[in-house]
């Protein structure tokens, strides 16, 4: 293999150390670069189950591949692990504008450009932190009905779990 020839991301914590680097927006993906600290240029491709099925997913990691194939020799940056993220709209975009994206995406990325990082306000992101509450219902997540866990209404009798 030549020296130059761009090498496939494997490991998930070379994904995790590119999410720290700079990132580069568009609408049909989103560029992650991040030194590497001499390893070459190397690349890796993430498409979530938001974008489709695995036929929609496949389709769209053939898509970046060849996308990649053509650029990165020529544009690549250097010492660096390029990640690309799949978005919704990416999969049905002209490869042409795709490519003409990813031209202009390394471009600002070569040139430390990236875009500002996301806000994390108003999104709620996996699990909450021991100690952390959820939202949505009572500190104890029992419903507000003034009834107990058994079911019974205030004559004992079964009650259709509806407030009165």
């Amino acid at each position: 293999m030549p020296p130059d020839t761009p090498i496939i991301l494997t490991r998930r914590a070379d994904f995790l150390a590119a999410n720290r680097g700079l990132r580069v927006a568009r609408r049909g993906f989103v560029l992650l670069a991040h030194p590497n600290d001499g390893k070459g240029t190397r690349y890796g491709i993430t498409v979530t189950k938001k974008i489709g099925n695995a036929v929609v997913r496949n389709r769209m990691k053939r898509r970046f591949r060849a996308l990649l194939r053509d650029a990165l020799p020529a544009r690549g940056l250097a010492d660096h692990d390029l990640v690309l993220i799949g978005r919704e709209g990416g999969v049905e975009r002209d490869f042409g504008d795709l490519h003409r994206e990813l031209a202009r995406a390394l471009e600002k990325a070569a040139l430390g450009q990236g875009d500002p990082p996301r806000s994390r306000s108003g999104r709620h992101r996996g699990k909450p932190k021991p100690g952390q509450r959820s939202g949505g219902q009572g500190s104890a997540g029992q419903r507000s009905s003034g009834q107990g866990s058994s079911g019974q209404g205030s004559a004992g009798q079964p009650s259709s779990g509806r407030a009165k």
